[in-house]
């Protein structure tokens, strides 16, 4: 019997609590947009955000309505589009804490919580300055060395919660991720997956021959709520491209904090505006 609950949008936001630890897909992958926009209208406060590896308007509108206190990332842009305005503005003001990261650093992170592990050991940041800014990142020598043989060790990132949109879910709480690997390390690092998804799919999805390979298993789903184009604006793969002209409105729009606040009361996404 599938454990998975099935239930409403506005309920799926309202189960992440103020202060979450919460994981969220690249600008370029699942990016869960409907649940955002419903965060932002509840309005949640103290997010702790960690970008898989980077992320984009995703997190600059979560930043700009000031629901946002740490952000663990790679990078947070709006790609083509240019910087992210509100993330800039809250760095440049000091509003926001920032953990500096790399994409390696946080794919091998959340390997290490996946396989339950304390700490995975990566090569390629030595040498960079990110180790001075990273204390929890430790360096010791390969104990299976001969020599000197230094080596990172990371502690292992476990979020309270992983978020992300997808094409379809089955009735047994299934999920089709299709070729987006780094979901399914979010979901399995993750203490709780919540998604939003285009449609049902009538049938057993980890039956299908075809579409097996590319599905998180159930087991890993917490819960499941419907949202038709619930990436928009950004695009999901396959199904619908990403939204430029909105997209290049927001970067536009968004470059002042009056901007901004037009910008989310034209689209309906108050009251979450910090005064």
């Amino acid at each position: 019997m599938a454990s998975t609950q099935f239930i409403d949008l506005a309920d799926l936001a309202d189960r992440i609590p103020d202060g979450a630890f919460v994981a969220l897909p690249p600008d370029y992958s699942n990016v869960p947009m409907a649940l955002t926009h419903a965060l932002l209208r509840r309005p949640v406060r103290d997010l702790r955000l960690l970008c898989v590896p980077t992320s984009g308007i995703q997190a600059d509108l979560l930043i700009g309505a000031g629901a946002v206190a740490s952000i663990e990332c790679a990078a947070v842009s709006l790609g083509e589009q240019g910087p992210a305005p509100r993330f800039t503005a809250a760095v440049v003001a000091d509003r926001l804490t920032v953990i500096d990261s790399t994409c390696p650093a946080i794919h091998a992170a959340l390997q290490a919580s996946e396989k339950g592990l304390p700490f995975m050991p990566l090569r390629g940041i030595l040498g960079s300055d990110i180790l001075q800014h990273r204390p929890d990142w430790k360096v010791m020598d390969n104990p299976f060395a001969e020599g000197p043989d230094p080596i990172v060790l990371l502690p292992a990132l476990q979020p309270d919660l992983a978020i992300f949109h997808a094409r379809w879910a089955d009735r047994q709480g299934n999920v089709w991720l299709g070729r987006r690997r780094e979901l399914m390390t979010m979901a399995h690092a993750a203490r709780r997956s919540f998604v939003t998804v285009e449609a049902f799919f009538d049938g057993d999805l980890l039956a299908e021959d075809e579409l097996a390979a590319g599905t998180l298993p159930g087991i890993y789903v917490d819960a499941v709520a419907l949202a038709p184009r619930g990436a928009w604006p950004m695009g999901l793969a396959d199904l619908y491209a990403p939204d430029t002209a909105h997209l290049a409105g927001y970067a536009r729009q968004a470059r002042t904090e009056d901007g901004f606040r037009a910008y989310m009361a034209a689209n309906h996404l108050e009251p979450s505006l910090v005064g």
